[in-house]
């Protein structure tokens, strides 16, 4: 009696929802018809860039080789040449993020939709920000090398360029994000609009991009050791000079610098970052 009572419960449940459960099975046929379709776009473009596992396997023999002439890391009498080549990189990558974020704030508020509700001016804002963050850093790297000559200075421009566009894009979206309650506050006082901005919306996201400086930063310091090999200053010019003289001992100690460099930045970044969204720190 119960098995016939809910087979006919359940033919009940199927009857009234059985467009319901169409569209899941549709579903599931979409997911696996995608998931196919990646797999056939993944294999062609493993063929079509040549990735060979035999040519792997044979080149894990070379790269043995390479490690063990870079054992042990030794700087040579270059440990003081590479140490301020390495402040030279941090310069570039501080510099470059400070003025791309002082230069990113002002345009990403023409860009939030509820500080300037204007569409024009939010799609232009919103594509010159694409249009900036989707050219690499190292291309822009040989771009400013090419206007103003090789050195520190065309570092610091690349990376502020790169960057301008990434926090552009992302410092619109906190601002977007931003609780409109105190703004509304502020208005019904009779505050002007830069009022409503400086006291109702900046409190709130000023913390979260503080967060991203810092993180940007972090990564920066990477891109300026990059970007340092085609000229544009830092340390990166050193590893490049090594790398071509053969000198694996000199690279690996470059190398072992600015992961230690890195690392010491990622820890000091995860501190602040946590001390100012009032996170306990990791």
């Amino acid at each position: 009696m119960n098995k016939l009572f809910a087979k006919d419960q359940i033919a009940e449940t199927t009857r009234r929802h059985r467009g319901a459960m169409v569209i899941g099975r549709s579903r599931r046929r979409q997911q696996a018809m995608f998931a196919i379709g990646a797999l056939v776009l993944l294999s062609f473009g493993l063929v079509q860039a040549e990735v060979s596992p035999t040519r792997i396997l044979a080149g894990l023999g070379r790269l043995g080789e390479f490690i063990v002439l870079m054992i042990p890391p030794d700087a040579g009498s270059s440990t003081r040449t590479y140490v301020e080549a390495l402040g030279e990189t941090l310069s570039i990558a501080l510099l470059g993020t400070m003025l791309a974020a002082l230069a990113a704030l002002p345009l990403a508020i023409l860009a939030s939709r509820n500080i300037l509700p204007i569409w024009l001016v939010r799609v232009l804002m919103r594509r010159g920000f694409d249009s900036i963050r989707g050219v690499d850093t190292l291309i822009w790297a040989l771009i400013w090398i090419g206007v103003v000559g090789l050195g520190p200075f065309a570092g610091v421009l690349a990376i502020a360029t790169s960057d301008l566009g990434a926090f552009g894009k992302l410092f619109s979206e906190t601002l977007e994000t931003a609780d409109q309650r105190p703004v509304e506050g502020i208005r019904s006082t009779g505050g002007t609009a830069l009022q409503e901005l400086r006291y109702g919306i900046l409190p709130q996201v000023l913390p979260l991009i503080a967060g991203q400086i810092l993180y940007y930063f972090e990564s920066n310091t990477r891109s300026a050791t990059i970007i340092g090999i085609v000229g544009a200053g830092g340390i990166g010019l050193h590893l490049s000079e090594q790398i071509r003289t053969l000198e694996w001992q000199k690279v690996s100690f470059i190398i072992v610098l600015v992961l230690v460099t890195v690392a010491v930045i990622d820890f000091i970044s995860s501190k602040l970052r946590a001390a100012i969204s009032g996170a306990r720190p990791v």
